[in-house]
């Protein structure tokens, strides 16, 4: 997070499904910290990470100025239903919209396919008298007294929170306005969430489920929240609290408390950011973004240095890795695929004799069986310290000791024994499938966009990717991978980058062959105006402001649109060919074609207000030249010690050098097949890489023989 302050004390907190990191940046430098999260209160595991940097940096915790917060705890709630007891309150005739979906299966051939269950069962979904026409008239005025009734049925059934979801409320809100008086009357310890709030847009069920998972989960990370603050203040920390948000930016503890469904993808976005950020620093235009944590990898292409962002998620899905067989939620997101491919992910073979790795995890609790904590299912963990890959005494900077030996014997078990494989062979098996599961999910991620994958530099981070980065660059023929400083927590680092942000929506139609630049510039500045007030109670009073608009069009009667930027300032009666033209190029671009003769609309219009983007203190050709010319090493690389790790590009175990990152200068070059290891993570570098680090002090390896046989 900046606002200009980057001499005072910063602290950012990732709370991950397996692992919780802390970064504090200060003028003395940084220090890191990852501990196993605590699911069951998981401020425990952001206290004791804060310890140990605040301890390590000699620093007080009223010296700390600002602190991040990411996590996951609204993704969680969700995928286990631990949310509030949520009641649903829709116009007559809709109460089954959250069951009837899309109308359409998202498995075609599966006659056994599962959908994913409404969080609002049907008893607590109820209709009420009313109805506004999509233009504003009022065709059966609002049944107070009918909602006053339902509300005492809901308060007997010990009701804790109510998504309010009424047709054509995303623009005439009154009727839903008026609801909330009464619920809050005769509710007033439950928490009453509109759909004209949350999600001011067309398209009545992913607006009503995107309401209800808000409901459903604000009860929870409000008390959490506020648990965190308090128990920050009580350390001592009265510095601003701000909450990292799934569009990419921070926003006030208040505001993510009111819409914490926000936050869903709140630690995957500070990854995007910290890979947008490398991205601009190394000059690269084209970037794939890797996020390997103990729980899933996250894959997200990084264009002219900014993530592609997005409208539309998805949470809690029965097929992890199905699109279509989640929650439908609209909130501002960056577009990126996720799948079940961590260290924690479990290894099994199914009733036909095929290796699968998850996207079951062992999470940190028990965790994998090498951690010695109860956990007896073969994850990717496992595999890798088998293959060499880890240190079984340094792991976490040897907070965590792995024993080898649990690790064999749940390979052999889960997998060898299935397989008929001995020695190495099951390990081996495992990596080999959750690198193939990555590739094959980047490959369709960038297809789906148009992009061709092998122009792109991979950025790898979190404590996974950098051991896997190399034989994934090979797979998806990539010849050059950056592994930044600090990659082990680096959605943490990315918090600091994230401005203090703030998007408004709305759906409005719009006549492009008459475009009345005038309406719509007025309902651009009503939206500026609400965004900015946001933004400005949480950024510094001075801060400059930046603003970013959008507009989703697409053809007349299709039901997919395309984001396209606008112009700075007013917007004139010209703009509207303009857009035409800019829409068919992005559609050109994605579908090969355009479509003549056949008239544009607009679905929604957005509007980002933002604090500015931090300056990286140099210029791209700068940045360039920092990424080809790597200065001049001040001393040889030294291996500390040797082990014997397997590189799959070569299909055999070598003996490697183990070099400490912490003691490599700008400019020392590494050949492949080595390690360059770190408390948060290591770098393998494969056989048919060079590494060398750049004036940034980030690893850069080249793939020196070409993409390697698959």
């Amino acid at each position: 997070m900046t606002d200009g302050a980057e001499s005072r004390i910063r602290v950012a907190a990732d709370i991950g499904g397996t692992f919780t990191d802390l970064v504090l940046d200060s003028p003395a430098g940084r220090r890191t910290a990852k501990v196993l999260t605590t699911p069951r209160a998981p401020e425990s595991g952001v206290f004791e990470a804060l310890a140990t940097v605040l301890e390590e940096g000699a620093a007080a915790p009223a010296e700390v100025a600002v602190f991040v917060h990411g996590t996951t705890l609204a993704t969680n709630a969700l995928i286990e239903r631990k949310g509030a007891r949520t009641a649903f309150l829709t116009t007559r005739g809709f109460r089954d919209i959250l069951e009837m979906g899309f109308e359409k299966r998202f498995e075609q051939y599966d006659v056994f396919m599962d959908k994913p269950e409404p969080l609002v069962p049907r008893p607590l979904r109820r209709e009420v008298n009313e109805r506004v026409s999509a233009r504003g008239r009022i065709l059966a005025p609002l049944g107070e007294a009918e909602v006053r009734a339902i509300a005492a049925e809901w308060k007997a059934a010990g009701v804790e929170a109510v998504a309010v979801g009424l047709l054509h409320a995303w623009a005439h809100p009154a009727h839903e306005q008026a609801v909330r008086e009464v619920l809050s009357a005769e509710l007033p310890g439950a928490t009453v969430c509109l759909s004209s709030e949350v999600c001011p847009e067309i398209r009545e069920y992913e607006r009503f489920s995107t309401t209800c998972a808000n409901a459903y989960v604000r009860p929870l990370i409000s008390g959490y929240l506020h648990r965190l603050r308090k128990g920050l203040i009580e350390l001592g920390m009265t510095c601003p609290f701000y909450l990292m948000m799934s569009g990419g930016g921070v926003t006030t503890v208040e505001n993510a408390a009111r819409f914490p469904i926000r936050l869903v993808e709140s630690g995957p976005a500070g990854g995007a950011i910290l890979a947008a950020h490398v991205a601009r620093e190394c000059g690269l235009t084209e970037a794939l973004s890797l996020d390997m944590g103990g729980t899933t990898a996250k894959i997200c292409l990084i264009e002219n240095g900014a993530p592609e962002r997005s409208r539309t998620f998805e949470v809690a899905r029965r097929y992890r890795d199905l699109k279509g067989s989640g929650l439908p939620v609209r909130v501002p997101v960056i577009e990126m695929v996720e799948i079940g491919a961590g260290g924690g992910s479990i290894a099994r073979v199914d009733e036909m004799d095929r290796l699968r790795v998850g996207p079951a995890s062992a999470g940190s609790e028990p965790g994998p069986a090498c951690y010695g904590r109860g956990g007896s299912r073969a994850t990717v963990t496992d595999a890798n310290l088998v293959l060499g890959k880890l240190d079984p005494e340094r792991f976490a900077g040897g907070k965590i000791g792995l024993e080898t030996d649990r690790a064999e014997d749940a390979l052999g078990r889960d997998v060898g024994d299935r397989l008929g494989l001995a020695g190495r062979w099951p390990a081996v098996g495992v990596v080999e499938m959750v690198d193939e599961n990555m590739a094959n999910a980047a490959r369709v991620h960038a297809v789906e966009r148009g992009r061709v994958i092998g122009r792109h530099t991979l950025v790898a981070f979190g404590g996974g990717a950098p051991l896997h980065a190399g034989r994934l660059a090979e797979k998806l023929g990539i010849d050059r991978v950056v592994i930044p400083k600090g990659a082990g927590v680096g959605s943490a680092i990315g918090f600091l980058l994230a401005p203090i942000a703030f998007e408004v929506v709305r759906s409005r139609p719009v006549d492009f062959r008459d475009f009345d630049a005038g309406a719509v510039n007025s309902m651009l500045d009503e939206m500026h105006a609400e965004a900015s007030r946001v933004v400005r109670g949480g950024a510094a009073a001075d801060a400059a402001l930046t603003t970013t608009r959008f507009v989703e069009l697409r053809y007349v009667g299709q039901g997919h649109d395309l984001r396209i930027a606008l112009d700075d300032g007013p917007l004139t009666r010209e703009h509207g060919r303009v857009l035409r033209d800019r829409f068919e190029e992005r559609y050109r671009a994605v579908y090969g074609l355009i479509i003549d003769g056949l008239d544009i609309q607009s679905v929604s219009w957005s509007v980002t207000v933002a604090t500015e983007a931090p300056r990286t203190g140099r210029t791209a050709g700068a940045a360039r030249a920092a990424r080809t010319e790597m200065p001049a090493a001040r001393s040889p690389a030294r291996a500390d010690r040797h082990r014997s790790i397997y590189d799959a590009s070569l299909g055999e175990t070598v003996r490697c050098p183990v070099y400490p990152r912490a003691g490599l200068a700008p400019g020392t070059e590494i050949d492949g097949p080595a390690i360059i290891a770190e408390d948060e993570t290591s770098t393998f570098v494969p056989a048919r890489f060079r590494a060398a680090l750049d004036s940034f002090e980030y690893i850069v390896m080249e793939n020196r023989a070409g993409r390697a046989p698959r």
